[in-house]
């Protein structure tokens, strides 16, 4: 096996035991912060707080690693997501809200790290490959869109009286095992030239076109991948379904998330970036329309599943366009500010969306989609007519 396919494949192990742990906290934190936070408004926050410490860590991930190297960087923010898995395991049991919120919030941390996972299987891989290379990584975690609820419910009832204590157990386990498969990552240091190669200043980099749309397009999907998404365990509880429900609708969220990477750098070769960032978010504005429709476990499950095929086409095909707005020395800079502009953008709608679904309801979340997704098609059309104007020829 080659360098290129054995990093892909422990980069994407890392993301099923990544994405077991979100997925197991994206099922359960609304539900335990509904039950145990003082204001229900508040039943958002802790997942919120997730992209917050996304946001937060993503620059300084990008330039720690690009210092000491993946597998070190990798490493670490793993050691943050064993802390936090221990810590909200302690606080559900005590049933503290703030401390649950806090653990949330660490996790976030362990995400920006995570959150690169896709951009350092692009760093060695070839450029016939590269597109490939990114959404096999992310194609890792179809199986954490199961692992993740059933680990839940397993976790339920697994320790004590209090539900999910043994969840979070969970999570702290399988973040233990990925620090032993990043042992395996074999991605080399930046050489000194390298590092000290020409870079240009951040604002010029993205000021260019194609850095411009390849942020827009992945910022709104993901933001409104994660708005939806955050309201729905809490949407379906005011529908009045079981957990089950929301545990197997999360389930094929995740998995129309993933499963497509298997097929979408190679449909990224053939189409091209462009065509399917607008296939993308097309599936969300169908995926909005699905979910207005009505309040059935069908219906969440058919916007749901659409939700994330579409973020998975408009996300995968963002990332790959940014892989050519930077050099090599300005690779750590572009990614890390790549993510904090996405986790960024996706911690202010998804701090919104608990108190839009509490007060307004979830046709009005819904709604409010609309008008990013109307903002990240018009950008992508703009891309796709400078794109194809000929070149001034100068006189």
């Amino acid at each position: 096996m080659t360098r290129e396919k054995r990093n892909v494949l422990v980069l994407a192990t890392c993301q099923v035991l990544f994405g077991t742990g979100r997925s197991l906290l994206i099922a359960t934190a609304p539900l335990i912060a509904y039950s145990i936070a003082s204001h229900k408004g508040l039943a958002t926050l802790p997942t919120s707080l997730v992209i917050v410490g996304t946001a937060v860590m993503t620059i300084p991930a990008s330039l720690f690693m690009r210092r000491v190297g993946r597998r070190a960087g990798f490493i670490l923010g793993s050691v943050i997501g064993v802390i936090s898995g221990l810590l909200s395991a302690y606080a559900v049991l005590q049933s503290n809200f703030w401390l649950f919120s806090f653990g949330a919030f660490l996790f976030g941390l362990f995400a920006g790290f995570a959150q690169l996972y896709r951009f350092a299987a692009a760093d060695v891989a070839s450029e016939d490959f590269k597109s490939k290379a990114i959404s096999l990584v992310l194609a890792g975690g179809v199986v954490s869109g199961f692992l993740g609820p059933e680990s839940a419910k397993i976790g339920q009832h697994m320790v004590t009286s209090t539900p999910f204590v043994g969840a979070y157990l969970i999570l702290t386990g399988v973040t233990l095992l990925a620090i032993l498969v990043l042992l395996f990552l074999d991605i080399p240091k930046l050489t000194p030239q390298e590092r000290a190669g020409p870079r240009r200043p951040m604002m010029e980099i993205m000021k260019q076109p194609v850095f411009l749309v390849a942020a827009t397009a992945a910022m709104i999907s993901q933001g409104v991948m994660n708005f939806l998404m955050t309201a729905t365990p809490i949407a379906m509880a005011h529908a009045h379904h079981q957990f089950a429900d929301t545990a197997f609708v999360i389930e094929w969220h995740i998995f129309g998330m993933f499963a497509p990477g298997f097929v979408t750098g190679h449909l990224i070769n053939k189409f091209g970036e462009v065509k399917m960032i607008i296939a993308g978010l097309a599936l969300q504005f169908v995926c909005v329309a699905v979910a207005l429709a009505g309040i059935e476990v069908a219906h969440f499950w058919l916007s749901m599943l659409l939700l994330g095929i579409g973020w998975n086409f408009a996300f995968t095909a963002g990332t790959s366009l940014m892989t050519t707005a930077y050099t090599v020395s300005e690779r750590a800079k572009t990614q890390g500010a790549m993510n904090f502009l996405i986790y960024g953008f996706v911690s202010v709608l998804s701090l919104s969306s608990g108190a839009l679904v509490h007060f307004f309801g979830w046709d009005v979340v819904n709604i409010g989609a609309i008008p990013f997704l109307v903002l990240a098609v018009g950008a992508t059309l703009w891309y796709a007519i400078y794109q194809n104007r000929p070149p001034v020829v100068s006189t």
